[in-house]
């Protein structure tokens, strides 16, 4: 076997509930890169040519293949990140369905030509043109749910998609190619490939893409902007969070205290916009807390593949670390527990397997209300009012989504107002709505998905100005 066509690299899925492997995939050689790249710019030609109608028509296809497999999806998704299986389906069944199909009940207005104002002797409009080849970079976290804010939209606009998903899911990745191959896409307009991060670099260098999205740290985020530096393509990057929260003293403390909770823990706290600070006014912090706690304590943790378990693990042992390393360095600092996780019996040290931990007396000096945890701890801090929930809710280099809790919705307009971040929430938490435009800034990165904003990643503008003869 030459060089060129040898194996790079084999990945695997190691499971966070037993350490057993799932699956492992070998990474794509450069040949298979090419070939791939060649496919896909071929099968766009002919792609961008189909009426969006029938764009439309397979994609829906594709979104019904998933509702008729989503029990075999959902306890997959289990297996590969550790999610439980009572909350796994939920992501096929709700919010992954009604984005794409949102995107594509959005897509026969948005893509459709623009006209300017009427001009005597002239015909002017503006046309939506696809980009491209779009490579999708995707996480493990909420593997479907991610992938379709840009994948969807960017096949209805009409480019060719190429996906890689990251190894801890990347068996999603198969299920997509599955999906769009019964849903009768043409070759090449969908494609997956299981590679490393020079694999990556090399697509994005390559001049067959037109576009990259990706959702994942910070770090990989600036890898991403270095691979694509020497080329003038769009990214699309969704990166870090540390969303806030602030309990004003006149909110409904019964809704606030269930939706901060699930908030905070829902997916092991693996959420990109879920809850990882909160804030509460004096005149109701004794209250909400205790409730909180309360709350906090009806969780069971345990294998995610027990009907009853309502808390998996963590993806693996390596994000427990860090998230116990923060907690012990708030403990240390003067925090205190008021839930640890030794109150959950199957939480156990250097395992993925860590019970939910609730932290008070927490200020800013801590890393626990500054760095992102991404896992199963909340810091709660009392506050005086709202200048002070402001100031602190925006004292982050992040900035994804941030929520109010309370009755008056013109003082949460005006709060919002002042806040940096991509989505105000009043009186709810860790949704997307794709009627809106899903967004960050700071370091959560830049770019837009959902919403009819969402088509202007994926599309270039191009003016005809046509003069009659």
């Amino acid at each position: 076997m030459d060089g060129k066509n040898a194996r790079m690299a084999v990945q695997r899925i190691v499971s966070p509930i037993d350490n057993s492997i799932v699956a492992e995939r070998e990474t794509i050689t450069e040949r298979d890169r090419a070939a791939v790249l060649d496919r896909a710019a071929t099968a766009q030609r002919e792609w961008r040519a189909v009426a969006v109608d029938a764009r439309i028509t397979i994609c829906e296809r594709a979104v019904s293949w998933f509702e008729a497999h989503a029990d075999d999806v959902a306890a997959e998704i289990t297996a590969q990140m550790g999610r439980p299986i009572a909350h796994s389906p939920y992501e096929i069944t709700r919010g992954f369905q009604e984005r794409a199909r949102y995107m594509a009940s959005l897509a026969p207005r948005v893509l459709a030509d623009t006209d300017a104002p009427t001009k005597e002797g002239f015909t002017r409009f503006i046309r939506r043109e696809p980009v491209g080849t779009v490579l999708v970079v995707a996480p493990w976290n909420y593997p479907y749910l991610t992938s379709v804010n840009t994948i969807v939209p960017a096949l209805l606009a009409g480019n060719s998609v190429i996906l890689k998903h990251a190894t801890q899911t990347l068996l999603c990745a198969e299920r997509w190619a599955e999906a769009f191959a019964a849903a009768g896409m043409p070759d090449g307009v969908f494609q997956v490939v299981h590679a490393t991060h020079a694999d990556v670099a090399a697509l994005i260098a390559d001049p067959r893409i037109g576009f990259v999205a990706f959702t994942g740290s910070v770090d990989a985020g600036h890898s991403i902007n270095h691979a694509a530096r020497e080329r003038f393509i769009g990214t699309g990057l969704e990166l870090g969070g540390k969303d806030p929260s602030y309990v004003r003293p006149d909110a409904d403390l019964v809704e606030a205290i269930a939706e901060n909770v699930d908030g905070a823990f829902f997916n092991a706290g693996q959420s990109c916009c879920g809850i990882e600070r909160i804030y509460v006014h004096d005149d109701v912090y004794e209250a909400f807390v205790d409730g909180f706690v309360a709350a906090t304590r009806t969780y069971v943790l345990g294998d995610p593949r027990d009907p009853a378990t309502t808390l998996g693990p963590m993806v693996n042992a390596s994000s427990a670390a860090f998230v116990r390393d923060q907690i012990a360095a708030a403990l240390a600092a003067g925090a205190r527990a008021l839930v640890t996780e030794h109150e959950f019996v199957a939480s156990q040290a250097g395992t993925p397997y860590l019970g939910p931990t609730v932290l008070v007396d927490v200020d800013h000096s801590m890393r626990i209300m500054r760095e992102e945890s991404f896992g199963p701890v909340i810091g709660i801090q009392r506050v005086s009012g709202d200048e002070e929930a402001v100031r602190l809710m925006n004292d982050s280099d992040y900035g994804l989504t941030a929520s109010i809790w309370s009755r008056d919705v013109d003082a949460a307009l005006a709060l919002g107002n002042g806040l940096e971040t991509g989505t105000v929430f009043l009186n709810r938490c860790d949704y997307l709505d794709p009627a809106l435009a899903w967004t960050g800034v700071k370091d959560t990165g830049h770019g837009t998905t959902l919403s009819p904003l969402g088509f202007d990643a994926v599309t270039r503008p191009k003016s005809f100005h046509l003069r009659f003869p």
